[in-house]
């Protein structure tokens, strides 16, 4: 299955670069410049697509992100500390991200006759995010059969959807992904926070797996209050 992966240059789709080029045909890793404040982690989607020998495509859709006010991860908004399953971390949503996103990589997919497009949304992302649903993952794909219908038929490819960032870290390991050559930190600084809900996601999903992190962090045991809080 020759696919495109949709690589942030975080840990999730990294790990999904690694498997896809394992296990079916990797065509190339496609990122997006929305905006973000943490856009240094495209630099290390592209350290990916080099040491995958595929090519690398970045698509800037900055203004549409600006459009999409509100969201700590674009507007002059605080990133909380704190996990995931905390009702404070909506506030880095980004609202129809993954929509957008996935809407440009199939048209790409079906341009370039790429037979697939990964994602690696998983189980720990569905309590915040509704486009990292299972829910959403049908609709998109029955609303594409119908957008490309007797031009091309794409699937989307969601190996994680129902599992833990742990078993992602897992799987990742399996195929060796290099972890220290990932990017997860939403505030974008010279280090890894080990604070915002995705460093603290990150660190706990290395514990659950049994997996070393060598990622630096700039507060390495918050995670475990947060964890000791009853936050995970």
């Amino acid at each position: 299955m020759r696919t495109i992966v949709i690589c942030s240059g975080g840990l999730d789709s990294v790990s999904l670069a690694h498997k896809v080029a394992a296990e079916h045909e990797l065509a190339g890793l496609l990122s997006f410049d929305y905006g973000q404040r943490h856009v240094k982690e495209v630099e290390y989607a592209a350290a990916c697509a080099r040491r995958l020998g595929v090519p690398h495509k970045v698509v800037d859709i900055r203004q549409i992100g600006a459009a999409l006010s509100g969201s700590a991860l674009t507007d002059d908004v605080a990133v909380p500390d704190g996990h995931y399953a905390e009702e404070t971390m909506k506030i880095t949503i980004v609202p129809n991200r993954n929509a957008i996103m996935l809407t440009i990589a199939f048209g790409m997919a079906a341009a370039e006759k790429a037979e697939a497009v990964a994602t690696a949304v998983h189980g720990g992302d569905h309590f915040i995010y509704p486009d990292c649903r299972p829910g959403f993952v049908n609709a998109f794909q029955a609303m594409q059969d119908a957008a490309l219908a007797g031009y091309a038929y794409i699937t989307l490819y969601t190996p994680y959807l129902n599992g833990s960032k742990a078993d992602i870290v897992t799987d990742g390991a399996r195929h060796g992904t290099l972890f220290a050559e990932t990017w997860s930190c939403y505030k974008g600084g010279d280090r890894q926070c080990g604070r915002c809900g995705t460093c603290v996601e990150r660190r706990e999903a290395f514990h659950l797996a049994g997996v070393d992190d060598p990622t630096e962090y700039a507060d390495p045991d918050y995670w475990l209050t947060v964890v000791a809080k009853g936050g995970a």
